[in-house]
């Protein structure tokens, strides 16, 4: 075989043209089972808000005609065989632990990736999560080409201290994404930037995309009132501490105090510190101004989003994230989002939020006040959301797109793409949405 990547991808390709497409998903935390069960009656899953990444994949297995083979590593275990679906919860090993721990667990859950995808004649994986990337270069000694779909920064954007371990970690990363894999899907041009950091400019082509939405999910959303009391401020997502959801007591504790009209939280989502933020919400005399009303469906979405006067991101600097899809959702419900530089969706909504320095509580209360107490102020935010919505409901833009485009070139098969034969993925263009070479900053 040759030993240049990119001959032998295009070797691989030319062979792959005669195969039949099996394909492995490593999808994330989701329960993609319960989104499947929707998916066969026509349905998007109705717990969730976007566009489910896993209700994508479906979709683009029935369009290629392929075999799959689905992975995620969803705590609640579970299985299922359906005509061309295998399906499966598992959890990854050590995933809370620190240390040797951690990394045995990923590892471990690479290596049983390989042998699932060896086992059902998988010749293409695309993987989201589950190890690290370079684990994944073992797949390519058997012949299968591998789509990394990176969905989380790569290190932290803030105060990142590596230990020698880590460092080696992203050293075999930065070979993979060189030549261990076919093309990489990228969620936003920070993770892009980040990968041109890591490969010297030197990375497989990347595909970017944004999460996608129906737009009837927010039609029935109510147009913002400002003048309603009290002021709502929405927090949405996983409730843990790096998410910044108890700086949100620190807030209602400050905004309590200012003698001012009042503002009140509604906080929805689980997590594993949910139990711990209403005991302290309790203990603080708070119960009044921060109510927490556990994981919500799209439907129940639709009423908190038109409640809300404006939505909060509190990320901390603690956390690694690619994409915040609330503050998408946020702007789509025509509300001002609060958050800060630790959101990589920002550069995507400029106008749409107030954006105040990381981990800042006081900045995050003065921009709460002002929304509250400006209405020519808010009514800047709520315009400029208008105008950043149609991305979001752009199919083109979305992660769907990208991994179809990267199929395409892999197998070489032109009858699923209306504009004929696609080149190499070597000689590809980048696609239309793309905002800046890799390395580059926009």
């Amino acid at each position: 075989m040759p030993r240049d990547p990119v001959a032998r991808f295009r070797k691989s390709s030319a062979v792959m043209a005669h195969k039949p497409l099996r394909i492995l998903y490593a999808a994330g935390p989701g329960d993609v089972l319960g989104t499947y069960r929707h998916w066969k009656l026509g349905q998007d899953d109705p717990t969730q808000v976007a566009m489910t990444y896993s209700g994508q994949f479906y979709d683009l297995v029935k369009e290629f005609d392929a075999q799959a083979y689905v992975i995620a590593t969803c705590r609640t275990r579970a299985k299922l065989r359906d005509g061309n679906f295998r399906i499966e919860h598992r959890p990854v090993p050590f995933e809370n632990s620190a240390g040797l721990l951690y990394h045995l667990g990923q590892f471990w859950y690479g290596l049983r990736l390989l042998v699932s995808a060896l086992r059902t004649g998988c010749n293409v994986a695309v993987v989201c999560a589950g190890t690290h990337w370079f684990v994944l270069a073992l797949m390519t000694l058997f012949g299968i080409r591998v789509v990394p779909t990176v969905h989380c920064v790569l290190w932290k954007k803030f105060g990142w201290n590596p230990t020698p371990f880590q460092r080696l970690v992203h050293t075999l990363n930065g070979w993979f994404f060189t030549g261990g894999c076919a093309a990489i899907v990228s969620v936003s041009d920070e993770v892009t930037q980040q990968l041109g950091e890591l490969t010297d400019s030197r990375a497989r082509p990347v595909r970017e995309f944004v999460p996608q939405y129906r737009a009837s999910s927010f039609a029935a959303v109510r147009p913002a009132d400002p003048g309603a009391r009290p002021f709502r401020v929405l927090y949405v997502g996983r409730i843990e501490r790096n998410k910044g959801v108890f700086d949100l007591l620190r807030l209602a504790r400050s905004l309590e105090g200012a003698g001012a009209e009042a503002v009140e939280f509604d906080v929805c989502g689980d997590g594993s510190a949910l139990g711990e933020l209403r005991a302290a919400i309790s203990a603080a005399g708070l119960d009044h101004r921060l109510h927490c009303h556990g994981h919500c469906g799209r439907e129940r979405m639709v009423d908190m989003y038109s409640r809300a006067h404006a939505v909060i991101v509190p990320t901390t600097t603690d956390f690694i994230e690619g994409f915040n899809k609330v503050v998408a959702e946020g702007v789509l419900a025509g509300r001002p989002v609060i958050t800060s530089s630790v959101c990589p969706a920002l550069s995507y909504v400029r106008g749409s939020v107030v954006e105040v320095p990381p981990d800042d509580v006081d900045a995050y209360a003065a921009a709460i006040r002002r929304l509250r107490d400006d209405p020519a102020w808010y009514q800047t935010f709520v315009t400029a959301a208008a105008k950043n919505q149609p991305q979001f409901y752009d199919p083109q833009r979305g992660w769907a797109a990208a991994v179809r485009e990267v199929l395409l070139a892999i197998t070489g098969d032109a009858a699923h793409d209306p504009r004929g034969a696609p080149r190499p993925i070597d000689q590809a263009p980048a696609p239309r949405w793309a905002t800046h070479p890799v390395g580059k900053s926009p």
